[in-house]
Parts: C-alpha cells; structure tokens; sequence
C-alpha cells in the first residue's frame, strides 16, 4: 500500500537550506517525529526538518521507498538537493524547487508543478556523471545546466529553460516544451535532446543532419516540422548526441 509523506512549507526561507534527506530512501518507515527530527543544514547550522516544515503522514507506513511518496506543498525554491540520490518511489513538489533537483538520481520519479532551479538532474562524481534513470517532470521553466551529464532516463520541462541544457549528455532524453537560451548540448556525447520551441543562440558543434515532419525522440512523439542536428563536434569527430528544434 502507498505511503504518503506531506511536507508543508512554514514560512519564507532566508538562507538556502541543504535538503538531501528529503527523498523516499531516508523518509521511508519514519514516523511523524523521526522525519521531523531529521537534520538539515542552513549556513553553519544544522536544524531540525520541523524548523521549516510541517509534516503529515497518510496511509500506512511503509519502509520501502518504492512504495514511500513525498508530496511538498509550498515555496521550496531556496531549498537546494531535494531527492539527492534518489533511488526508488516518487516525489511531487506543488510549487517551485531549489538547485540541484534529482542530482544523482538513479531510479524513482520528480514531478515539479512549479519552477525549478540550476543543475537539476545532475552529478558530478569522480568526473561528469548524470542521471541515470527515473523521470523528472518540471511543469514550469528550469535554470541553467538542466540534466548535466545526463547517462539515461527522462526529464521533460513543460516550459523555458536557460543556458547548457544537457551539458556533456551522454544518454537519455531532455524534453523542453519551450524554448531555450544558448549552449544547449555543449559537449554531448550522447542521447536526445528536443526543445519544441526556439533555440535564441545554437550551439557551434552541431551539424544539420535532415528535416523531419513529426520525428519521434526518443520513445515521445513530436507534433510539426523540426531540424534534426548532430553533434557536439567540438567534442568529438564523431558524436552520437541528438538535438531536434522546431523549424522556423
């Protein structure tokens, strides 16, 4: 049975908290008062969860994270790392989230109904390493360095996002919705990247390959006319990335 964990935002948050431990792996089979009592960092200090948030629990608790969802409701913005790690079960943020978003993800799902911040998806960990599975869906715009590394699974952005979307992706699929700003796929190796609006500044590496009438990234369906690229080939002389862009 599916355990929910919800977690309300109290009041504005000044000074960036580090969140890591709010993902199912670390809230799954805690009751009401361990969550509470969790620790996270604000600056030099380290504070209880319960600082910040109010906690509630529906369902019966389970100690599996696959079966653990975290509903956070709220202004989460300035809380940084959210689902860190992830492994297993899923997440929904009804409001916007803070950096590094999913950062190290490997399995589970992130949905954000609102904005979320610079290098979501990412990780770096011995050199540049990315998601590797799960699913993010941001149902707003992202920030700077969106899916960094990328290695495999899916993140689809319902709206904008700015510059190096899917920085040396090697794998997986960034979906955008809208359009974005410079650098996208910078230094790609790998993978799908389609943004279904405009590129304002495209990246120098990549070769038009063909154009195509309702291509398929991936395993989603594009509606209309795109431009097909390739690259990076200021990477390498022979690049496997993939970029789509509508045609204008």
């Amino acid at each position: 049975m599916l355990s929910e964990i919800i977690l309300r935002s109290r009041e504005k948050i000044g000074i960036m908290i580090e969140a890591e431990v709010i993902k199912p792996e670390s809230l799954a089979g805690k009751s009401k008062e361990e969550i509470e009592g969790l620790l996270l960092w604000q600056g030099s200090e380290r504070l209880p969860l319960s600082r910040f948030f109010d906690v509630e629990l529906k369902g019966s608790p389970s100690s599996s994270p696959e079966e653990t969802h975290i509903l956070m409701q709220g202004d989460f913005s300035r809380v940084k790392r959210i689902g860190e790690g992830m492994k297993a079960g899923s997440m929904e943020i009804d409001g916007p989230a803070g950096m590094h978003l999913g950062a190290e993800m490997a399995g589970g799902s992130i949905l954000v109904k609102g904005d979320a911040g610079s290098w979501s998806g990412r990780e770096m960990k011995g050199g540049w390493r990315g998601m590797t599975g799960g699913q993010i869906v941001i149902e707003g715009n992202a920030r700077s360095q969106l899916g960094g590394g990328l290695v495999g699974g899916q993140i689809t952005v319902g709206g904008d996002v700015e510059n190096f979307c899917g920085i040396r992706q090697s794998g997986g699929l960034i979906l955008v919705k809208g359009s974005a700003v410079r650098g996208v796929g910078a230094e790609m190796n790998g993978g799908t990247i389609a943004v279904c609006q405009h590129i304002l500044q495209p990246s120098p590496g990549f070769m038009e390959m063909a154009r195509e009438e309702s291509p398929k990234a991936g395993e989603v369906q594009l509606e209309g006319r795109y431009v097909k690229f390739s690259g990076d080939y200021a990477l390498s002389k022979n690049p496997k990335g993939t970029l789509y862009c509508r045609e204008v």
